[in-house]
């Protein structure tokens, strides 16, 4: 469970985070970099596609400005993976909520803009 989450900072059991970052089968992928700054394409979730959870969660930044890229939603489509983009304050709260259920459920969090 994310406990926490303010612009550029989120805190996850106990630890607290500065650099974007994965959610993975209940582990912390953190420093997370994408191949283009504000753009998530495949490549920058490989190791989720691996992990094929039924959901991934985006956090596209606190004020949203991180775009999915079409192809990502097809891929994700294509494998029965439902995927969830909403400002990383709304995905911080699905994702909890998520959890909470017992969904299989990653996350992937733009933490600033």
């Amino acid at each position: 469970m994310i406990k926490s989450y303010s612009f550029g900072q989120m805190k996850i059991d106990g630890e607290e985070y500065r650099q974007d970052l994965k959610i993975i089968e209940g582990r912390v992928v953190g420093n997370w970099w994408r191949n283009e700054d504000h753009r998530l394409d495949t490549d920058d979730v490989k190791d989720i596609l691996s992990a094929s959870p039924d959901i991934l969660v985006v956090g596209t930044g606190h004020s949203g400005n991180m775009r999915v890229e079409e192809s990502l939603r097809s891929l994700l489509e294509g494998r029965n993976i439902e995927m969830i983009a909403q400002t990383t304050t709304e995905a911080v709260h699905t994702f909890n909520k998520l959890v909470s259920e017992g969904k299989e459920v990653a996350g992937a969090f733009h933490l600033t803009c």
